[in-house]
């Protein structure tokens, strides 16, 4: 079926009820396989409009595709983002309900806290770190909409890049002196070791995926306020987990973050 403009009122009911329920469903690509980035991000941000008009906040942004091999191997040339809204903030010592999820997996991140307005379309990493003011050790649950977790690079862009839960470490520092493009990092599920891995891995430097973001969104006359989270991408690969599992992330100088899936 061809993709008309009129039909994305039509496709976000269909994302948004899939979250609501629970439940996965088949990738919106199968329908329209026209689609283009472009109309994703349009999807995207009247999904994101519509949990507005439901109470959500907007608190800030996710990058997804932040490494060059996961790039290559979806035959794209850049990274790709969406939106945090507050009630995706989840607190360390509260949990994550897996009855709230379909099936999530867990990547960990560094986050950045913003301490000015950052808008353009010529930013620097430098320039984001700069107007930093925390980095913070995060793990983002992502649970895509679809079917067995498999969709094209427009199908996720419209899904807000399977984005659901994020939790943030209470370790909060300044990114002056810290080493942020070269910090080590392992992922462990239930004390056991499952992935490890650099910051390097997000585009070179997080601040560089930020930079990015900072700039596609300046190219839409938007940008970055002060008191925004970024989550900058991810480290390693998701790991998926179950009630009763406990999932830690650790960097080297920046310290821990954890939940426990009940």
């Amino acid at each position: 079926m061809a993709y008309t403009q009129a039909k994305d009122l039509e496709i976000v009911e269909y994302l948004l009820s899939a979250e609501k329920e629970r439940r996965e469903v088949v990738k919106v690509t199968d329908q329209y396989p026209d689609l283009t980035i472009e109309q994703a991000y349009a999807i995207q941000e009247q999904l994101i409009a519509r949990k507005e008009q439901e109470g959500a906040r907007r608190i800030g942004l996710k990058l997804g595709l932040t490494s060059k091999p996961k790039q290559q191997m979806m035959g794209v040339h850049e990274a790709i983002y969406g939106y945090l809204t507050h009630d995706m903030l989840a607190l360390e010592w509260e949990g994550i309900a897996f009855d709230q999820l379909i099936h999530p997996k867990a990547e960990p991140e560094i986050a950045f806290f913003m301490g000015e307005d950052l808008q353009g379309t010529n930013v620097t990493a430098l320039d984001v770190l700069q107007a930093t003011q925390y980095v913070a050790p995060a793990i983002e649950i992502i649970d895509s909409r679809y079917l067995n977790f498999k969709f094209t690079l427009v199908d996720v862009v419209a899904d807000n890049c399977s984005s659901a839960k994020f939790v943030i470490g209470s370790k909060w520092r300044s990114p002056a002196g810290l080493d942020l493009g070269n910090l080590g990092m392992f992922m462990s599920k239930n004390g056991a070791v499952s992935q490890v891995g650099s910051s390097s891995a997000v585009l070179g430097h997080p601040a560089t995926s930020v930079a990015w973001a900072v700039n596609k969104l300046g190219a839409e006359g938007k940008g970055l306020k002060k008191g925004d989270v970024v989550l900058s991408g991810a480290i390693s690969e998701a790991i998926a987990f179950e009630a009763g599992d406990t999932i830690q992330v650790q960097f080297a100088e920046l310290g821990s973050v954890s939940f426990t899936c009940k």
